[in-house]
């Protein structure tokens, strides 16, 4: 399956004891299952776009559309491409594995699996096809969106529950069924609008014992770790990843205006991995056009050096000194 996070394995079916035994057992802790979700799978889909939105990459006419679209899964996904020349399909990519290894420990060959091709193909790199690499250790970024939609999952999971939880509301005790009776009456009273609720005076004491019949549980909602808080620690895990693949982004719980350096500090920090992917991408473009000099294939950096790097940038992040 190319596509897991289009794969139905997030609906709901039935397991044995066998089943269940080897997924608790084989995770641990084994209460949290942080990546066998629906959420983690729309994270990842979610941060799979916006990764593959930093680079602007142009391919051959012929491969756009949803071509195109699986020209990037590819790429992002595995770290390289095949590509050959074939006479029935012209120029074309392939995901691959690779084998042999040369002076440099570089792979000599790309081993092509496709059932068009009734099997494999074993073709040597630099004369029967190239690498378009997206990542000098051939590894891809997966890493990386799965490290932080595991994050932003159980995040997502926490901010539910406090949602809930912090749903504020009476919990009040009563000692027998007068005052419970009256409690509830009184609440009703309360949540229709009455501006004043008047009870009796003879409902303060119990008759048993004179002791206070009601009795309320006050839970305080400032010292727990509320909605608000989960919420700034969402965006701080999703700015942390745009910084790492290089989307501009202004740590918006920063309460005073950025300074330049400040800002141009985090604009270097975000542009780390990009500048990387982007050159990556520059060089083994070049080997591709060496092979084949009538592809046409050119990228580019779609946040380029001009833009997300302010002199002075408010917290909203207004540009000041237009």
């Amino acid at each position: 399956m190319l596509f897991p996070f289009l794969k139905g394995d997030m609906m709901y079916t039935p397991l044995n004891y066998n089943q269940i035994n080897i997924a608790a057992g084989t995770t641990n802790p084994s209460s949290v299952k942080s990546f066998n979700n629906k959420t983690f799978a729309f994270w990842e889909r979610s941060l799979f776009h916006r990764a593959q939105s930093v680079l602007d990459i142009k391919v051959p006419s012929a491969w756009d559309g949803k071509i195109k679209d699986f020209f990037m899964y590819c790429l992002f996904k595995y770290g390289f491409v095949a590509i050959s020349y074939d006479s029935n399909y012209g120029y074309y990519f392939q995901p691959c594995t690779l084998s042999g290894y040369d002076l440099y420990y570089q792979p000599t060959d790309a081993i092509i699996t496709n059932p068009v091709f009734n099997g494999s193909k074993q073709l040597k790199i630099s004369s029967e096809c190239e690498l378009l690499k997206l990542t000098p250790d051939y590894m891809g970024v997966w890493d990386i969106i799965s490290y932080t939609a595991e994050k932003l999952s159980t995040l997502d999971n926490a901010i539910n529950m406090s949602i809930i939880n912090n749903k504020f509301a009476f919990i009040l005790g009563a000692r027998n069924k007068t005052a419970s009776a009256a409690l509830k009456k009184i609440l009703d009273l309360v949540n229709r609008g009455e501006p004043a609720v008047v009870y009796d005076m003879k409902l303060i004491n119990d008759p048993t014992d004179k002791e206070m019949p009601f009795q309320q549980w006050e839970r305080k909602l400032k010292d727990s770790y509320i909605t608000s808080d989960q919420l700034q620690d969402f965006q701080t895990i999703l700015n942390n990843f745009d910084a790492e693949i290089g989307i501009p982004t202004i740590p918006y719980q920063k309460k005073e205006r950025m300074v330049t350096n400040e800002a141009d500090a985090r604009s270097y920090d975000a542009k780390a991995r990009s500048i990387t992917w982007f050159n990556t991408l520059t060089s083994s473009i070049k080997e591709v056009k060496a092979l084949y000099p009538d592809l046409n294939l050119s990228v580019k950096l779609h946040y380029d050096e001009t833009e997300g790097t302010p002199e002075d940038i408010d917290v909203k992040g207004v540009q000041l000194n237009e």
